[in-house]
């Protein structure tokens, strides 16, 4: 009997030392998901102040060559989305467009700052031995992050370079905090991504599936010049501008 119990404990520790032998790994990427969505938040909501409903069944072409910023490939494909959902018709040249659209960035950037009631992290020296690593000691911690983004467009006719429209200064924001309090921590964000719950999703929500051109801010200038629409190659029906 002790030969059977002393064989079956044998097994099951072979098992065990058999079952934890696999492994799983884990990457990183370079950058993190929260900067990039503090981002293109930021950039989402700059273009939210746009009147672009006036480009509506005109053909229009994006000029990005004076546009430089972070993640400038996104910002630039919402600028089109934006742009395409008010109605423009988006040209690939400009050679085939009736306006000229130039994008240009003022800002795509995040600040930081963090506050710290406790000790924090630093090096002891210790004699003949160097120094040990004090981790930090934290009674309250706030991490803040917060992005902005300023983006403005200018617009002009193609054959006669007479001004058409300028946006001026669009400027968006998104943040995310994090705060500890010894043991605890929780998180305030206006990311809809990061949102708990359906209802505060659709507060910070960025978009939208048809273009609202609500709640738009003085910037805006009215526009002059406007190319007349060609009904006849385009098969559009003309539409009132502002």
């Amino acid at each position: 009997m002790v030969a059977r119990n002393h064989s079956f404990w044998v097994v099951i520790f072979a098992m065990f030392l058999l079952g934890g032998c696999t492994t799983t790994k884990r990457t990183d990427t370079s950058r993190t998901a929260t900067e990039q969505l503090l981002l293109s938040t930021a950039a989402d909501r700059a273009l939210q102040s746009a009147n672009l409903m006036l480009f509506a069944n005109r053909k229009v072409f994006l000029d990005t060559a004076y546009f430089d910023s972070y993640d400038s490939k996104y910002v630039i494909g919402t600028i089109r989305d934006a742009l395409s959902r008010a109605g423009a018709i988006l040209e690939d040249n400009a050679s085939n467009s009736d306006i000229i659209i130039e994008a240009r960035s003022g800002a795509l950037a995040i600040d930081d700052s963090d506050k710290l009631f406790g000790i924090p992290a630093f090096a002891a020296p210790i004699p003949l031995a160097g120094s040990l690593q004090i981790p930090e000691l934290a009674f309250f911690k706030a991490e803040r992050q917060k992005s902005t983004a300023k983006i403005a467009l200018l617009a002009f006719a193609k054959e006669s370079r007479e001004h058409i429209y300028s946006s001026g200064p669009m400027d968006g924001k998104a943040y995310d905090k994090l705060y500890r309090f010894l043991f605890l921590a929780w998180i305030r964000s206006d990311l809809p991504e990061k949102q708990t719950n359906d209802k505060k999703m659709d507060h910070y929500q960025t978009w939208f599936p048809q273009y609202d051109p609500l709640n738009l801010p003085v910037t805006n200038a009215t526009t002059t010049n406007l190319p007349p629409l060609n009904t006849a190659t385009n098969g559009m029906h003309p539409v009132e501008t502002p």
